[in-house]
């Protein structure tokens, strides 16, 4: 893989360990939005829950997610255990020291397993499991304690500082420069679960919400760019864009306008300049979230946004798509190409080379129902996925679509959704969007891939369940 794509698994594995938990965020977000001294229904018994869950339940919970990812259950026992040792020796929010236990004990214990597989008397086996894991358990509790908490500490204060620093010199809008082009590259679950989220518990915790929750979650700048292309855009962009609001805005999935980014490069500045604006407005209003809001839906921001903050928050987001929007507009109306369908599908190689995206062999479901002739040699397709970085947000749209389609088509095959590190081996068919087909062929390259730009408006949708009609009908 290249450089860009082991940045995307990497904040993938991040995301695959926040995202399965998120739930529990919401419910440590709600209480501190609703019983805490300031909250809507002040309450000292239940907010004394606060505390114990941001320092025991999350950092826990998503240490035994990472752990279990790596080395399964006993990986995910191992990693909870390891990550005690770094929330003892901290006085903050021990995320990022979970996200470092929680794959690394899972990592020992599944290499433990593997070498003493075999070699365990008959009749010791319980014992032995039981043992090495609480023995190993010791040994990387005492030592994330020690050695690893401290380094953690040290990388946390240094990555707060610099961002802090930047809140302070009024620069902190400048970092839409960074967040918005590395979205539209897939890498804003690496930003948002890596970097703010953490972060901004602990300025939560201190100033009982946080702007960092706001930085590159805020729905906004993508509703103006999808806007934009509503009433301005050509062809294809124009007609999927309504549809793309509603899962944008309201969904929270805001994969939904990278599609557009990517066809016009150039609309990445409206996303930037809207940014800055929304995170400008933000700050002057002194807005802030109680948890990390996730989807990045606007529900998800009035859920998080705490009592006396509302104007603020809309503002803010209203700020950031109506920038957006205006520059957007004003492309779009220089923009004398006739864009239709072929142009939207043609923006893939300029995508691939944008995204440093290197080329691999790819299965064209146009070109596969053109060249067979006899759909005899179609295999029979039993269960097709659709992946996506995190496996909940776009595949999980992208898959229910699918079905509909096979269902209205009277066709009974399975269609789940995953992340693109979870595969499954008996997949027949793999559709995933082509800046993400390069981890995915690593994970499974031996099965066919479908590979779509647009999560809505795809041909390739309509194109697959004609093949797939074809053979039901041949047979």
């Amino acid at each position: 893989m290249n450089k860009r794509a082991k940045i995307q698994a990497f904040g993938g594995f991040l995301t695959g360990m926040v995202l399965p938990n998120i739930g529990a965020f919401i419910a440590w977000g709600l209480i501190t939005a609703i019983f805490i001294p300031t909250g809507w229904f002040p309450n000292a018994a239940i907010a004394k829950m606060v505390s114990p869950m941001i320092t025991y339940l999350l950092p826990l919970l998503i240490a035994y997610t990472g752990g279990k990812a790596i080395g399964g259950k006993r990986g995910g026992v191992m990693g909870a255990i390891a990550t005690m040792g770094v929330i003892s020796g901290s006085s903050i929010p021990m995320f990022m020291g979970a996200m470092v236990m929680g794959p690394l004990g899972g990592y020992v214990i599944k290499k433990f397993d593997k070498a003493i597989d075999g070699k365990i008397p008959a009749g010791f086996e319980m014992i032995v499991n039981n043992f090495s894991m609480g023995i190993i358990g010791m040994i990387l509790a005492i030592l994330s304690y020690l050695v690893i908490g401290p380094v953690i500490l040290s990388a946390n204060a240094v990555v707060k500082a610099g961002i802090e620093a930047m809140v302070h010199a009024n620069l902190i809008p400048l970092l839409a420069i960074i967040n918005e082009p590395a979205k539209v590259l897939f890498l804003n679950n690496a930003i948002d679960q890596g970097i703010y989220a953490p972060i901004g518990v602990q300025d939560a915790l201190t100033h009982g919400k946080s702007i960092y929750f706001m930085l590159a979650s805020s729905p906004g700048p993508g509703l103006g760019l999808l806007s934009a292309f509503w009433l301005f855009g050509k062809g294809t962009s124009k007609e999927s864009a309504p549809t793309a609001i509603i899962i944008h805005f309201f969904g929270g999935i805001h994969e939904m306008y990278f599609p557009y980014v990517l066809m016009k490069p150039i609309m990445v500045i409206p996303m930037i300049l809207g940014g800055m604006s929304g995170i400008f407005t933000f700050k002057t209003l002194n807005a802030g979230l109680v948890a990390f809001p996730s989807p990045g839906s606007i529900f998800s921001f009035l859920a998080m946004t705490p009592r006396g903050g509302f104007i603020a928050t809309i503002a803010g987001v209203t700020a950031g798509a109506v920038v957006t929007f205006l520059a957007s507009a004003f492309i779009l109306k220089l923009d004398n190409e006739v864009e239709g369908d072929v142009d939207f599908q043609a923006s893939k190689d300029l995508m691939k080379e944008l995204k440093g995206v290197k080329e691999v062999e790819e299965i064209d479901i146009k070109q596969v129902v053109t060249d067979i002739t006899d759909v005899e040699d179609i295999k029979d397709v039993k269960l097709i996925v659709f992946a996506c970085d995190a496996g909940m947000g776009s595949s999980a749209m992208g898959a229910a679509l699918i079905r509909k389609k096979l269902d209205v088509a009277g066709l009974n095959i399975k269609v789940i959704n995953k992340a693109i590190e979870k595969i499954p081996l008996d997949a027949d068919i793999v559709i995933c969007h082509e800046s993400l087909l390069d981890r995915a062929k690593k994970v499974a390259p031996n099965v066919e891939f479908i590979t779509i730009k647009n999560f809505i408006a795809a041909p390739e949708y309509d194109e697959l369940v004609e093949r797939l009609s074809k053979k039901e009908q041949k047979i």
